[in-house]
């Protein structure tokens, strides 16, 4: 499927072992969480999907990383994404390109496209993924998902990528909207030195996927355009 173009196996296994040692109380300790490969994780290679980045390790951690491995996750590698990130395919010369498991030959979209593969494979249970102008979204609406792109400023790029445009953000892929919630709880943050700052919001965005909706309505013109 194109799913992944590195594999943490090792870490994973280590994570896990110093879970089942330490007890952890976090709110997703032992759910497997892949990290889509335009993100930092120290220690880990990164390519950004382009060959030209082949072989370079990641100095540091991106914090939403941190706040996931706080949070109790296990890490089991690093999604594939298109060259930096840009088109709506996932297709490079690093691995084969990402298809979606329903039909696998159709294109599991992108930019987060590898992070959808393995979703909607069953080969990761939810997902971290990164969307400016559908990079989640079209990955999730073609691989049958539930993806968020959350409000700017919402979770923080720190600390290297400056949000200029503020257009990108990270955000969850999962297979149900309480799990893409739960998800989005933990990587919601900021940090001093942000372009952006969303308002807080109360309360929690997993109870809020299971409020009742209420009376619901649909729009529509009167006259044609």
């Amino acid at each position: 499927m194109g799913a992944y173009v590195t594999v943490t196996a090792e870490r994973a296994l280590e994570q896990a072992h110093r879970l089942t040692k330490e007890l952890p109380d976090g709110p997703l300790a032992g759910v497997p969480i892949p990290i889509k490969d335009l993100n930092l994780v120290k220690d880990v290679p990164i390519m950004f999907g382009s060959s030209t980045y082949r072989g370079f390790v990641a100095p540091v951690d991106d914090t939403v990383v941190e706040r996931l491995r706080e949070a109790g996750t296990v890490m089991l590698g690093k999604t594939a994404t298109p060259e930096f990130g840009l088109p709506c395919y996932t297709e490079t010369a690093l691995s084969p390109p990402s298809r979606s498991p329903w039909d696998p030959r159709t294109s599991a979209g992108g930019s987060s496209g590898g992070a959808a593969a393995a979703v909607a494979a069953g080969l990761a249970p939810a997902a971290q993924g990164s969307d400016g102008a559908g990079s989640i979204r079209i990955p999730a609406s073609v691989c049958g998902l539930f993806g968020i792109k959350p409000t700017r400023g919402r979770i923080s790029f720190a600390p290297i990528i400056p949000d200029l445009a503020g257009l990108s953000t990270n955000g969850p892929l999962a297979r149900t909207v309480a799990d893409a919630a739960a998800l989005l709880d933990v990587m919601t943050h900021n940090n001093p030195g942000d372009l952006y700052l969303a308002p807080p919001h109360e309360g929690t965005f997993l109870a809020c996927a299971g409020r009742d909706p209420g009376r619901l309505r649909i729009a529509r013109y009167a006259r044609r355009g």
